[in-house]
C-alpha cells in the first residue's frame, strides 16, 4: 500500500511538472519563449520544481 502512494504522489508531481511547462509555454508564447515539453524538462521540473522551471529559462537565454 505504501508503494501504491509513493506511485501516485511521483505521477501527481509528473503532471503538475507537465501542467506547468504547458501553461508556461502558453503566457509566455507572444515573447518568443518557448521551452519544449520532453523528457528531460518534465524531469528537472519535477525534481526542482519552480528553481528547475528558472533553471530552464536561463538556458534558453544562454543558449539562444
Amino acid at each position: 500500500m505504501l508503494m501504491i502512494k509513493k506511485v501516485v504522489s511521483l505521477l501527481r508531481k509528473v503532471v503538475v511538472a507537465f501542467l506547468v511547462l504547458y501553461a508556461f509555454n502558453i503566457l509566455v508564447n507572444s515573447l518568443n519563449i518557448v521551452i519544449p515539453i520532453n523528457y528531460f524538462t518534465i524531469g528537472t521540473v519535477t525534481v526542482l520544481g519552480i528553481p528547475g522551471l528558472l533553471s530552464l529559462i536561463a538556458l534558453f537565454f544562454i543558449i539562444k
